[in-house]
């Protein structure tokens, strides 16, 4: 006799087709970017349109490196910097403030976390008019800092590796540890941490991908001279006419770091997902 709970996991051919249907859906824009980014701009007004990768690529990526209006690979460096250093950031200092939270006594601490949360309700775009006049009056206008101080410590952080610090770390390792004369940061970093090592590879990847295609606040603070890269696409396309090869030949090595991300971490991360499904 098969029980209800057996029955709803059971996977039917339905079930399958509509899987290879969402990674089909999923996969034919970037398949079509590698298309279009091999081609030539001639090839693309073909009718019917082409569907399989050319042999132009060499030639329309060298147009974009001399692009000096682009700055590509200034502005790939200056994203793969940025977007390391905010994930960096975001991960340890929101593992800290999980940890104090979830785990620690201390006078306001429900009001501190209300007022984070808090934070998050509110639109990033609301912020930006007077976020800018900060970093003029600091002086950091087109400068790496103002595309990374600000983003060093995220509300989203703090209540993720909160709400799972309080799941995945015991109050009884916490006081053995203690017991054993351990500092608090001692516990974190020899305890705590390597518990919310899961939540930390998905806050890692979620940081580092919203970073990466960040492109509202970079356009205001940068100049086109140190431009990070999703600004430097953007001038790829200031002209009288789009040239879609040079642009998509450019978006595709642009996309090649956030796979590369995914391979290295994509285990770990969709191991803590599965863990914190079963957790829950």
């Amino acid at each position: 006799m098969i029980s209800a709970t057996q029955r709803l996991w059971r996977t039917s051919p339905l079930t399958y087709i509509a899987l290879v249907l969402a990674t089909l859906l999923s996969i034919y824009p970037f398949y079509y970017m590698v298309v279009i980014g091999t081609r030539s701009l001639d090839s693309i007004n073909d009718v019917p349109p082409p569907v399989t990768p050319g042999g132009a690529f060499t030639d329309n990526f060298g147009r974009v490196l001399d692009n000096d209006a682009a700055n590509f690979l200034t502005g790939m460096m200056n994203s793969i910097i940025v977007s390391s250093v905010v994930t960096a950031s975001v991960v340890l200092t929101g593992s800290l403030a999980g940890f104090a939270f979830a785990k620690l006594r201390f006078r306001g601490r429900n009001a501190l976390l209300l007022s984070i949360i808090v934070t998050m309700m509110i639109p990033t775009q609301l912020g930006i008019i007077p976020l800018w006049g900060m970093m003029q009056s600091l002086g950091w206008y087109d400068t790496l800092y103002a595309v990374t101080v600000p983003f060093l410590v995220t509300a989203f952080g703090v209540f993720m590796m909160r709400q799972y610090a309080s799941q995945a770390v015991s109050d009884e390792l916490i006081e053995a540890g203690r017991v054993d004369g351990a500092s608090t940061l001692r516990i974190y970093w020899n305890i705590v941490l390597p518990a919310l090592r899961p939540a930390a590879g998905v806050l890692g990847l979620l940081t580092f991908m919203e970073t990466w295609n960040s492109f509202l606040w970079p356009y205001a603070v940068l100049t086109p001279e140190n431009p990070t890269l999703q600004v430097s696409l953007s001038f790829l396309s200031y002209a009288y006419y789009t040239d879609y090869s040079q642009v998509f030949a450019a978006t595709a090595v642009g996309t090649l770091p956030l796979v590369l991300v995914f391979l290295l971490f994509g285990r770990q991360i969709i191991g803590g997902i599965m863990e914190g499904a079963v957790k829950s």
